[in-house]
């Protein structure tokens, strides 16, 4: 369970990294788009986990892999937006979130279930 502090910058950082990977980082995604779904800190703030979603991507893993070779010079660009808010810039690490496909898995297996119809001795 999160404290109010680490979902309050877990949120500024989500916030600051999207505009970050929307304007400086814009050529490692393609025509692509990158969500970034949520961003969990740890307790002392010093970490924080960004799982991310992509849309029109081939490879989704190849690009957190890039990021993951990029994250020094990500955690600078952030360093220079939030620097005079916080004492420690976060540890960034990127992984990829996959609970849209979750999901359309679940679907799919509902939308493959058959259940028969009542019989009227199961009504009474």
């Amino acid at each position: 369970m999160e404290s109010k502090r680490q979902q309050k910058f877990g949120r500024q950082i989500q916030k600051d990294l999207s505009d970050i990977f929307q304007k400086e980082f814009r050529e490692i995604f393609g025509k692509g788009m990158v969500t970034i779904t949520d961003v969990k800190m740890s307790p002392d703030l010093s970490a924080a986990r960004c799982y991310l979603s992509f849309l029109l991507v081939d490879d989704p893993q190849g690009i957190v892999d890039i990021l993951e070779e990029k994250t020094k010079a990500i955690r600078n660009a952030l360093a220079n937006r939030i620097r005079h808010q916080v004492r420690i810039i976060p540890h960034l690490s990127f992984y990829l979130d996959d609970t849209a496909a979750y999901a359309a898995k679940i679907e799919a297996l509902f939308e493959g279930l058959v259940i028969p119809p009542a019989t009227e001795e199961e009504d009474k």
